[in-house]
Order: structure tokens, then sequence, then C-alpha cells
């Protein structure tokens, strides 16, 4: 008869472990929240199967305590890196290590990687019979791994839904972007100065900008700009500093006060975290007269297609945003008096990499415009050289690039 009870005692038990594992199951498909599921478990374990104590440690991007039922709150803080990562299986000497009333502590994997530890004790433990560890051992590692696996899923499903928003809106900010650099058809085509512009983010957004604006019948404003760092922040902080530009960019202002007044704007927006490079032209094709000034950015080249002559109109400031006042800013006129050429480009271009290893620099621009053909095709080709923008492996960097014919 007691053999028949005990018989009948172990089928039940048998069922409900079973029940538990399509319980669990069907709550995982259900998409119950994590909380609900560790409560589940916990009931199960403690409640119905007479489990003393549980915690778990899971890995994420740390490792950390997602339950404690029962232990020290001293068992919540321990370095799982240097304690348990050399467990591999199922560990019985738990005590021996320090970890009181711990019976024994469950590995679990996830791709041969720790995913888990499972410490496993008994409150009872001089009660009669067998511990309900060590009769239900076999269960506890299954139904563990189960809802732990899963809780890792989650995890990593709720993940792959923030990269995919993240990336919705990297895409978005990248057409946004895009609008605050003018197109080429935008660009003046005169007698007196024809404009072209070359555009390769290397991420999604960046901190690159150039632009170029017609401020009389007579005069033209150019500009590049370079933000420090990449990313939202440096494409917030450009986009910001654009439309600063267009609203104080006239034919007749300082460019001297025009700097101090982007510099004082930018120092209150980037709050010190961020600089531009920055290179800005005013160009009068009825005088000839070129007014420029360069804030710390990559001098341009200037070419002189009768003499041959090469210019690189150098920095005479620091940059924007640098210092809370620009020291020195100070602009310099040009008399261009014969048909010039004229490249700005950010520093993603002049650090490409050549053969030999080192920053290509200026001279493949002055390679390529030494001529009298019109400086959009020279860059065009020079361009196609470099293998811009996907077939160059030293491209680490946005690259810009603004250039104008001056005919004279």
């Amino acid at each position: 008869m007691g053999q028949k009870l005990a018989q009948m005692d172990r089928l039940k038990i048998s069922k409900f472990k079973l029940d538990a594992l399509l319980d669990i199951t069907l709550s995982i498909n259900a998409n119950l929240p994590v909380e609900k599921l560790l409560a589940k478990y916990e009931s199960i374990l403690r409640d119905n199967l007479g489990i003393g104590k549980i915690l778990i440690y899971k890995r994420s991007n740390t490792w950390e305590c997602i339950l404690n039922g029962g232990f020290p709150e001293e068992l919540e803080n321990i370095d799982v890196e240097s304690r348990l990562l050399d467990i591999k299986e199922i560990f019985f000497d738990a005590a021996e290590m320090g970890f009181e009333g711990v019976d024994i502590i469950i590995p679990v994997f996830n791709n041969n990687v720790h995913l888990a530890f499972v410490f496993i004790g008994d409150i009872e433990e001089e009660g009669e019979g067998m511990s309900p560890v060590l009769k239900h051992l076999n269960f506890i590692q299954t139904f563990s791994s189960i809802i732990i696996v899963a809780i890792e899923n989650i995890r990593l499903f709720r993940e792959s839904l923030l990269q995919e928003a993240m990336k919705k809106e990297l895409e978005l900010a990248a057409r946004m972007q895009q609008m605050l650099i003018p197109d080429n058809s935008q660009m003046p085509k005169n007698p007196g100065i024809i404009v072209h512009g070359f555009y390769f983010p290397h991420y999604e957004v960046g901190g690159d900008y150039y632009d170029c604006l017609k401020l009389s019948e007579t005069k033209t404003g150019f500009c590049i700009a370079d933000v420090s760092g990449k990313g939202i922040s440096a494409a917030i902080l450009m986009s910001n500093f654009q439309a600063s530009l267009r609203a104080l960019f006239t034919h007749d202002i300082n460019l001297e006060t025009l700097v101090v007044k982007l510099n004082s704007i930018v120092v209150v927006n980037a709050a010190g975290e961020k600089f531009l490079t920055f290179f800005v032209a005013r160009y009068d094709h009825k005088t000839g007269i070129m007014e420029y000034l360069n804030a710390a950015h990559n001098p341009p080249v200037l070419y002189d297609t009768v003499t041959g002559e090469v210019l690189h109109l150098q920095a005479s400031c620091v940059g924007i945003g640098m210092l809370d006042e620009i020291p020195n800013a100070k602009k310099s006129d040009l008399q261009i008096k014969n048909y010039s050429k004229i490249v700005c480009y950010t520093d993603g271009l002049s650090e490409l990499k050549g053969d030999d290893g080192n920053d290509i620099g200026t001279g493949v621009i002055i390679r390529h415009i030494s001529n009298t053909a019109p400086v959009e095709e020279n860059i065009k080709e020079m361009i196609k050289e470099l293998g811009l923008p996907d077939d160059n492996p030293s491209t680490f960097d946005d690259v810009s690039i603004i250039v104008a014919d001056l005919p004279r």
C-alpha cells in the first residue's frame, strides 16, 4: 500500500512538473513581463516544490542579481567575474566558497557562454528525508534554463526594437542634415562665379557643413565647417550653426564681427564640449576682391590658372567655440586678377592615406586643379581617383568639398 501511495505521489509530482513547464511556456509565448515570469518561477520552486532559497545572477551588459528569494542581501553584490566564471557544471561545494546557505550553484549557458548562475538552498536543512534541492535537481536545472533563456530573448528583442527605432531616427536625421547641405542646382552659376559642392558622410549623420549664399547682385558668400566629434550631437550643433550663419551673414557685415557673434552662439549651445573649425569667404565678382577669414580650418587651396601661383589660405584665429572670446580674429583680402579656382575641404579629405601610408594633404588637389579646365571636372576626376565614397579603405571621416571657379 505504501509503495502504491509513493508511486502516486511521484506521478502527481511528475504531472505537476509537466504542467509547470507548459504553464511557463505559455506565459513566455504570451509575452508576459519579466517580473511576472520570475514571480511564477519563484512560486513554483518555493511554494510548490519546497525549495527554500533561490537567487539568480544574470548577464546582460553587466552581471546583475535579478531575483533573490530568501538569501541574505550580501549575496546580491558578489563579483561574478572573479568568483563564479570557473564553474562549468552544477557545483555542490558552494559553502566552501563562502556562500553561506547555498547548497548548489547551477550555471546556465547560451552558445557556450555563461548566461546566468542560479543559487539554490534549503531552509530546513535538518529536515527528514531527501532534500527538495536534490529531489528536484534535474527539474530545477531545466526549468531555470528555460526561464533564463526566455528572459534573455526578451532583452535581445527589446534591444533589437530599440536599435531599429534608433536606425530610423538616424535615417531621418541624415535626411534632415542632407537638407542643410545646398544642392548643386541651387549653387550660383554665372559669369562671375560658379560653385559646386561634394558631400560624402561617413556615418548616417556627421559634423561637416558647407554653404553658399547670394548676398547681393555682385557678392557671394561661401563657407565650410567641421564640428569636433561625430554623431547626433555634432549634427544638432551644425544645424543650429547653419541657422545662425544664414541669419547673420550679409553683404556688408564685417567678417570679424560675424565670427565673434557665431562664437558666442556656439559657446552657449555647446557648453564648451564641442567646437567648429570654420572658413568663410565673401567674393565680389565685380571688383574681384575676395575677403576671407579662416578659424582653424584646413587651408583652402587657391590656384591662378594664368600665373600658376598656388595659395593656401591659412588660419588666422582659433576655432569657433574653443574659447569664450576669440582673440585676434582678422580677415584677409585677396585681389583675384586672373581666372582662378578655389577648393575648400574638410580633413576627411586631406587625412586620407596615400600609397605610402601618409596623409595625402593638398598635393592631390593641386595636381588635379593645375590646368584651365573647370574645377568641377577637376574634383570629379580627383574623387574618382581617390575611390570616394566607398572604395577607399582609409576613409574614416566625412568628406566635404566646396569649390568655385572665379572667372575674370
